[in-house]
């Protein structure tokens, strides 16, 4: 691409990423805002599930509006709430609603309550957080079940225990984020941004959900493509690591089943992958994944056939290669920033708008920058 084009790519891109949307209740009532904005309520915020390599079928988005206070650090639980909150718009974010500053002597509040459903016996109820900033409490029904500290990783409590009988659950999650006064990883985030420096995110900012599993379920999996070999392995773990546990897995081409196994969470199960289909930034192809328990827990999952490595190209040099071929990689360094969600999107429509338009320009790779994306 010459250069005249690519800058006229990138004008054409950047207008239309500025341009403001049609406001709705939910919605930031000024401010420069993204063209997704007016689409996003109360009833409808992320709503897709949000881990999409572990995906199950049964399981509750926790997204919308939560009741939300500031108060001094130390202070008690708050008994009277400030407001309402967009969850998982940071809530120094337009698109929270509420769009206020909380120093590092203050912590925010967040509650709601949960409807718990009937579940086969010997379920667990497990609660996750794609990501909170920086130092999380979480109570239900007035137990602490859990806290993490990290501003970019997910975390899960079981919290099984400290439900009761009937409906009207109370979920409360407390944070502290000591944003530059702190040392914690932070990314561009001060209290005064200025330059180079973006404005402070606190809270929560991924997809909050809830999900009921077997007592023996699956917790991660590591997907390693062998394009040479012409296979791929699938490492299962478990809550229970050192108990030997049944795993059937099948391997899908467009809906069509292309290699089964099974094995057990002791040692890797091979799926043979014949005339695969490799992944490129051109042909992006993943393939789809089924992977069951013999405790009848099971996830949907994807991979994708590809090879990365450093090799000595023809011309002597050593270059990155994929699929056992030079590439040359090209793209923008991608910051993460949103002027009306901060660090969170508004939705996935305006994620899939980044890589798009990425292609569009010619690019064949994004750098991302100063924040962990979610996965989707």
């Amino acid at each position: 691409m010459r250069p005249q084009t690519l800058f006229k790519a990138l004008l054409a891109a950047t207008a239309l990423i500025g341009c403001a949307a049609q406001q709705d209740s939910t919605a930031p009532r000024s401010g420069l805002t993204t063209r997704w904005a007016g689409a996003v309520t109360s009833e409808r915020v992320h709503p897709e599930y949000p881990r999409p390599q572990m995906v199950r079928s049964e399981w509750q988005n926790l997204n919308g509006e939560w009741d939300y206070a500031i108060r001094d650090r130390d202070d008690a639980r708050p008994v009277e709430f400030d407001g309402k909150i967009l969850v998982p718009f940071p809530v120094e974010s337009q698109l929270s609603g509420v769009a206020r500053s909380v120093t590092p002597d203050q912590r925010l509040w967040y509650r709601r309550s949960l409807e718990i459903g009937a579940v086969p016996d010997g379920h667990r109820w497990l609660l996750h957080f794609g990501a909170v900033d920086w130092h999380a409490s979480v109570h239900v029904n007035g137990a602490l079940v859990g806290e993490h500290r990290g501003g970019y990783d997910p975390f899960s409590l079981d919290i099984t225990d400290a439900l009761h009988a009937g409906a009207g659950q109370e979920l409360v999650v407390s944070v502290w984020d000591p944003t530059d006064q702190g040392d914690q990883p932070r990314g561009k985030q001060v209290l005064e941004p200025r330059g180079i420096w973006y404005t402070a995110v606190t809270g929560i900012w991924q997809t909050v959900w809830l999900e009921p599993v077997p007592a023996s379920h699956i917790t991660s999996l590591r997907i390693v493509p062998n394009v040479d070999a012409g296979a791929v392995s699938l490492h299962v773990s478990t809550d229970t690591p050192g108990v030997d546990v049944r795993v059937r897995a099948t391997a899908l081409e467009d809906d069509r089943e292309v290699a089964r196994g099974t094995g057990s969470t002791a040692e890797p199960v091979t799926l043979r992958i014949a005339d695969a289909r490799l992944w490129s930034p051109d042909n992006p192809f993943l393939y789809g994944l089924a992977i069951r328990l013999e405790t009848g827990d099971s996830v949907l999952s994807y991979f994708g056939m590809r090879k990365v490595s450093v090799a000595r190209a023809r011309d002597g040099h050593q270059r990155i290669f994929l699929n056992n071929e030079p590439l040359f990689q090209f793209g923008p360094l991608d910051q993460g920033w949103w002027p009306d969600g901060l660090y969170t999107a508004p939705s996935d429509d305006a994620l899939r708008f980044d890589v798009e338009a990425t292609k569009r320009m010619g690019f064949n790779m994004a750098r991302k920058h100063v924040k962990v994306e979610p996965d989707r």
